[in-house]
C-alpha cells in the first residue's frame, strides 16, 4: 500500500492502430494512435501519437512517420520503446515519478515468446518496475463486463487495427483462441486496392480508413451511402476525385469479413458441448474498433444463428479490462501469461 503514494500503475493497450492508458482511479487518461515520426537525419523523435498521425504520407523526406506496432505485435523495438516513454511520461504529467509503475499490458493470443519478450523489454526499458502480460481477448472480455471467472463459456471477438481475436473463455482461462492477422489494418488496405483497380485512383492510408469509417459495412444497408473520394489518377497522373458507394466498399471488404467469419466458425466447431451450450443462450460479444464497421453484427447473426451484441464501449473494451486486472491482484495472478 505504501507504493502507491509514489507511482500511478499503468495498463496498457499497445494497440496496432491506437494506443490506450488506463490509470488506477482515473480510468482511461490517454488514446492516441501509435504513430511516431522521426526525422531520418538526426534520429531525434519529432511526434508522437496523434501530431505524428496527421504527417502519415505528408511529412517531408527527412521525416518519417512510422506505425512501430504491425499486425498485434512490435515491429521497430527501438521507436516502440521511444513511443511508450513519451506516453508513461504524459500520463505522469512529465514529473519523474520515485517509483516506477507497474504495467499491465494487454498482447495478441497468438504472440509468439520472442514477440512478448520483445514488449516485456520494451516496457522495462521505457521505465516500468514489473511487467505483467495478458491476453487481448481476455482483456476485452473483462472489459465488457462478461463473467469470465464462473464456469460458463463466453465467446469474445476482438477486431483491433492488427488483429482478430477469437476466444471461448471460462474460469478465467482461456479453453481456446484464435488470432488471425486480418483487422482494421487490413481494411484499409483492401480499399486501397480495391479502388487503385477499379478507377487508377491511387488514394492514402488516411483517406482509406475515413471511408471505412463512414460508409464501410459488412451487410448491405437500408439507406445506400456514397462518400467523396481525392486521389491521384494514374493513367493521368494528376489528381482527380470520384464518387464511391457503400455496395462497393462492402464488395472490397468482403474478403476480410469473411476469414472474420470463418474465425468465428473455427472457434465454435473447437469449443467443448457444455461451454458451447452456454454460447448459444449467451451469444457472441463483439468489442474492438473493427466491431463498429455498420452491420456486422448481421453478417455474425447471419453466418452463426446465435444473438450477437456489440461491446459499449468497443474501442476502450481491452484497455478498461486491463484497468480492473490492475486493480485485482487475484485475478491478475490468473490471467497474466
Amino acid at each position: 500500500m505504501f507504493w502507491k503514494f509514489f507511482s500511478n500503475d499503468l495498463a496498457v493497450d499497445l494497440g496496432t492502430a491506437n494506443t490506450l492508458i488506463f490509470v488506477e482511479d482515473k480510468g482511461i487518461v490517454l488514446r492516441e494512435p501509435s504513430v511516431v515520426a522521426i526525422n531520418t537525419q538526426t534520429n531525434e523523435v519529432q511526434a508522437v501519437g496523434t501530431d505524428a498521425k496527421e504527417m502519415l504520407g505528408r511529412a517531408p523526406g527527412n521525416i518519417e512517420a512510422i506505425r512501430p506496432m504491425k499486425d498485434g505485435v512490435i515491429a521497430h523495438f527501438e521507436v516502440t520503446e521511444k513511443m511508450l516513454r513519451h506516453f508513461i511520461k504524459k500520463v505522469h504529467n512529465n514529473r519523474t515519478t520515485l517509483v516506477r509503475p507497474r504495467v499491465v499490458i494487454a498482447v495478441p493470443s497468438g504472440i509468439t515468446q520472442v514477440e512478448s519478450r520483445a514488449v516485456r523489454d520494451s516496457a522495462l526499458s521505457a521505465g516500468a518496475r514489473e511487467v505483467f502480460l495478458i491476453e487481448e481477448p481476455m482483456a476485452a472480455a473483462i472489459g465488457v463486463g462478461l463473467p469470465v471467472e464462473e464456469p460458463s463459456g463466453n465467446l469474445i471477438v476482438d477486431i483491433g487495427g492488427g488483429t482478430t481475436e477469437v476466444a471461448v473463455i471460462s474460469m478465467s482461462g482461456v479453453v481456446f483462441s484464435k488470432s488471425v492477422r486480418v483487422a482494421g489494418d487490413e481494411m484499409n488496405d483492401a480499399i486501397i486496392n480495391y479502388i487503385k483497380k477499379k478507377y487508377n485512383l491511387l488514394i492514402g492510408e488516411r483517406t482509406s480508413e475515413q471511408i471505412k469509417i463512414e460508409i464501410g459495412s459488412a451487410y448491405p444497408l437500408e439507406n445506400p451511402l456514397t462518400i467523396e473520394v481525392k486521389g491521384r489518377d494514374l493513367v493521368a497522373g494528376i489528381p482527380k476525385t470520384l464518387i464511391v458507394s457503400d455496395e462497393e466498399i462492402r464488395e472490397a471488404l468482403a474478403e476480410t469479413f469473411s476469414t472474420i467469419v470463418e474465425a468465428v466458425k473455427i472457434a465454435l466447431e473447437r469449443t467443448p458441448p457444455e461451454l458451447a451450450a452456454d454460447i448459444v443462450d449467451k451469444g457472441i460479444v463483439v468489442a474492438g474498433g473493427g466491431s463498429l464497421v455498420k452491420g456486422l453484427d448481421l453478417l455474425l447473426r447471419e453466418a452463426t444463428g446465435l444473438p450477437i451484441s456489440l461491446a459499449e464501449d468497443a474501442l476502450s473494451a481491452v484497455a478498461l479490462g486491463s484497468g480492473k486486472v490492475l486493480s485485482d491482484p487475484k485475478l491478475l495472478k490468473k490471467v497474466s501469461i
